[in-house]
């Protein structure tokens, strides 16, 4: 299989191109967004790498590309070894440089019954699944900006899944909330959890971030009222009370 036969690449609008990794596991099946911009593209999240992503990507050549990972989970840095520019939150940094399977969790994939639906290539074994070094260029923290020349996002640390970043482009209302939101179940009962912090993420989600729509790290795409209703869903279940 190629890696234009393992991706699936659709218009999300504004100005976002979405990635899916179709064959994937559903669990571990992560939504990729790329982003134009003027002096530079942007890649959010990387998915699992299990073929090259880069590839399949509307590069245009000589301008910079910047992968960015809203955090470390296996599905969301698969590939990003494959770009010199990357980021990702700065307190993790460190991790970012051996890729442990304890804070990546690819141990855990790598015992999945059917992690994949269709083999990426002949005699391909999850035994051998492995996620490569990938260490930041560009450490972000909150209040840090990711300036494309024409778009420029902020970026939110949004704890409680895990230790996460967001992306927020506040002139448009674009946010790429990685795991921090998604419109699904929540998970917030992993080791790298905090549940008392992802009530505060939930929110600052609600009183803070303007979004018209979100596009987080799993599901469909929704927008800000959609949001507001999640968050105070999460709220109101009385997780992590």
């Amino acid at each position: 299989m190629t890696p234009a036969e393992w991706y699936r690449l659709s218009d999300a609008g504004h100005g976002v191109t979405r990635i899916a990794e179709p064959y994937v596991d559903p669990y571990y099946s992560a939504n990729l967004y790329f982003v134009r911009g003027r002096d530079r593209d942007l890649l959010v999240d990387a998915g699992m790498g299990i073929l090259p992503l880069k590839p399949v990507l509307p590069l245009t050549e000589g301008k910079p590309v910047l992968a960015l990972a809203t955090h470390i989970h296996v599905d969301h840095v698969g590939a990003l070894h494959e770009f010199a520019d990357r980021a990702g939150l700065a307190a993790e940094a460190a991790l970012y440089e051996t890729m442990p399977d304890h804070a990546t969790y690819a141990e855990e994939y790598r015992e999945r019954e059917t992690p994949v639906t269709r083999l990426p290539i002949p005699g391909w074994e999850i035994t051998d699944y492995r996620l490569q070094p990938a260490p930041l260029t560009l450490p972000l923290k909150e209040g840090d900006r990711v300036d494309l020349g024409d778009r420029s996002f902020a970026v939110l640390e949004l704890p409680g899944h895990s230790p996460c970043i967001a992306l927020f482009d506040e002139a448009n209302g674009v946010l790429f909330a990685g795991d921090a939101i998604y419109d699904d179940q929540l998970l917030d009962d992993m080791p790298c959890s905090d549940k008392a912090a992802y009530r505060a993420t939930m929110r600052r989600l609600i009183d803070e971030v303007d979004a018209k729509v979100v596009f987080g790290g799993h599901g469909e795409p929704f927008d800000g009222e959609r949001m507001r209703e999640i968050a105070r869903s999460y709220l109101n279940s009385g997780s992590g009370v």
